[in-house]
């Protein structure tokens, strides 16, 4: 299977010509859904939704299917016809990938502000959390995508949530925020603290999996 991770939060797996993408938001780039079959969103928010991408690549390829949480799908207006609506704890099947949820709920920014609904994707040993740390307790992560940036989380939260996830290996996601300095700050830090292999992948960099 080959992942590649694009700018931000989006995430792509491929195999045998199939094509599942997670997350492909505003701040990611279009050719992520080049091909694509599948899309799995974690939540509502915009570096995380694009609908203007999502009606494109519809427009290309009518037969793409949106996974996502019930309440994220009035979010898609005239796409909601192709959604099929998940929850925490859902197995189903996307691309010919094999999925599990996870979650419910976005990470806190503050008590004053709701939470969104929020889903951690596990597609054959990757996991990618969306905005959260929702930990997979009953699934073995070969491939963890860690958020590192935002204003819901702090670099400690990231390390803890690597070890208890107990990954072979971490890649730095939701990093779109950062700058040179805080990319160089936040990968020495996790580099040393992970008690695992970490990178940062780079737009379109692409990895086995």
């Amino acid at each position: 299977m080959k992942l590649t991770k694009f700018s931000h939060a989006c995430v792509r797996l491929e195999r045998d010509g199939a094509v599942l993408v997670i997350d492909p938001g505003a701040l990611s780039e279009s050719a992520a859904l080049d091909g694509v079959d599948a899309v799995l969103i974690t939540h509502e928010h915009f570096d995380h939704l694009d609908v203007a991408k999502l009606t494109d690549a519809l427009a290309a390829r009518p037969s793409v299917r949106v996974f996502t949480h019930p309440e994220v799908t009035p979010k898609l207006g005239d796409l909601r016809d192709v959604v099929t609506e998940v929850v925490a704890g859902d197995d189903f099947e996307a691309a010919g990938f094999p999925v599990r949820t996870y979650g419910g709920l976005h990470a806190m920014i503050h008590p004053d502000l709701p939470r969104v609904a929020n889903l951690g994707f596990f597609v054959e040993g990757v996991y990618h959390p969306g905005d959260s740390f929702d930990v997979p307790t009953d699934a073995v992560v070969e491939t963890l995508f860690v958020p590192v940036s935002g204003p819901w989380l702090k670099l400690s939260e990231s390390v803890e949530f690597i070890r208890q996830v107990k990954p072979r290996r971490a890649f730095a996601l939701h990093d779109g925020l950062h700058n040179d300095v805080a990319s160089k700050v936040y990968d020495g830090a996790l580099t040393h603290l992970a008690h695992c292999e970490y990178a940062r992948l780079g737009a379109g960099e692409s990895v086995d999996a």
